[in-house]
């Protein structure tokens, strides 16, 4: 049998990291555009569309990873849901996570879940996403909370 020289198994390995690097340089890239050209605008909508409920609705982008989209009572300035899209640490695809937070009542804390976001589409097709579709999820989540609270045995 042959042996390899280690120093082809030296420069695979630095290949490998190389690699890894690269393709963790360009998810945070993705991640960067599935802000701008899907979140963003998305959120922009719903924020607008909410007014007429008397719902303040604020977004942003916190620390690069993640992306907050919140909204309070209806005229209130009390968080009564969440709904936050993150890229988790050292991500070499756009894997996403989400993690949803709401109050049943303005009294009450916050309740925290967290699923893998968007369940149903490949991480490849994150960014083939429509503007409608993530609002379309956001308001599913928002309906499944809101029902939950709302029905739920006291």
């Amino acid at each position: 049998m042959a042996e390899l020289d280690w120093r082809d198994d030296l420069k695979g390995l630095f290949e490998d990291i190389k690699i890894i690097e690269e393709s963790k340089i360009e998810t945070l890239e993705n991640f960067d555009q599935f802000w701008e050209f899907i979140a963003q605008p998305a959120f922009e909508n719903l924020k607008a569309a909410l007014k007429q409920y008397r719902i303040k609705a604020r977004f942003k982008r916190k620390k690069g990873k993640s992306i907050l989209f919140r909204m309070n009572f209806p005229r209130s300035r009390i968080d009564d849901f969440l709904y936050i899209i993150y890229l988790p640490k050292n991500s070499l695809e756009l894997k996403l996570k989400l993690r949803i937070k709401g109050r049943p009542d303005k009294q009450s804390p916050l309740v925290e879940r967290e699923e893998q976001f968007m369940k149903n589409v490949d991480p490849s097709m994150i960014l083939k996403l429509t503007m409608n579709e993530l609002i379309q999820d956001v308001i599913e989540h928002y309906r499944k909370f809101k029902f939950e609270n709302l029905t739920r045995p006291e």
